[in-house]
């Protein structure tokens, strides 16, 4: 009775890490998708920074493959299954809506964010490599995400200029991680995750040199980095 949950997850994994495939090239949002055009925003991180992905996507499966191999009936694993499920199972089509519809797909990583961070939150201590931490890296890496998702939708849509968006996305994006690791302050890879992206929006925003975004982004690493440390001793 507990196999088809641990089976499921794997396939969701695999699923997510095809679905790029299945995208027609896409590589992030386009300028002309906004009211606004957003060429080259404050808010978005160096392009390198998305290699993070193929991480993110073989950590994921190969986790998924050890639980369920190793602990398909583990509560420690049965707990975050669920929400993991229902997070990378939307993110498979979330591709094909982000090149149709910025705001849907705002919407839909917003609930990809709330479902990942729940299974990082309901997820076990047991092999801490395998099941928490690929998890984390997903999570972590989707709160940077959401967070330029809304500052590319500010801005886009007029509602602020793009460096105030940039900043409004940061402050976002750093409350989420600080509430979310003093809920779960072992999970290293979790602020691994948004650290990645804070360096890489301080990339993107070294030259031309965008003073504001680069402060907030530079003391948001800091930050982040001490809390990785702190992660990495518990």
């Amino acid at each position: 009775m507990t196999k088809p949950l641990p089976l499921l997850t794997l396939l969701v994994a695999v699923g997510f890490a095809l679905s790029p495939f299945l995208s027609s090239g896409f590589n992030g949002f386009e300028a002309g998708q906004f009211p606004i055009p957003q060429d080259d925003p404050p808010v978005q991180p160096a392009g390198y920074a998305f290699s993070i992905w193929g991480l993110i996507y073989l950590w994921l499966i190969v986790g998924a493959a050890i639980g369920l191999v190793k602990h398909p009936a583990s509560p420690d694993w049965q707990a975050m299954r669920p929400a993991l499920i229902l997070s990378l199972g939307s993110g498979i089509f979330w591709l094909a809506i982000a090149q149709v519809s910025v705001p849907w797909a705002t919407a839909l990583i917003f609930f990809m964010l709330a479902t990942a961070l729940a299974a990082l939150l309901r997820a076990g201590n047991d092999e801490r490599l395998w099941l928490r931490e690929p998890i984390g890296l997903y999570a972590g890496w989707l709160t940077a995400a959401s967070s330029v998702s809304v500052g590319l939708m500010l801005a886009g849509y007029g509602v602020t200029g793009a460096t105030t968006a940039a900043l409004l996305a940061l402050a976002l994006a750093l409350t989420i991680t600080v509430s979310i690791h003093l809920l779960r302050p072992n999970s290293a890879a979790y602020l691994g995750g948004v650290l990645w992206a804070l360096i890489g929006v301080i990339v993107a925003n070294s030259a031309p040199m965008n003073t504001p975004v680069l402060t907030l982004a530079s003391l948001g690493a800091v930050l982040t980095a001490g809390l990785t440390l702190r992660a990495l001793r518990s």
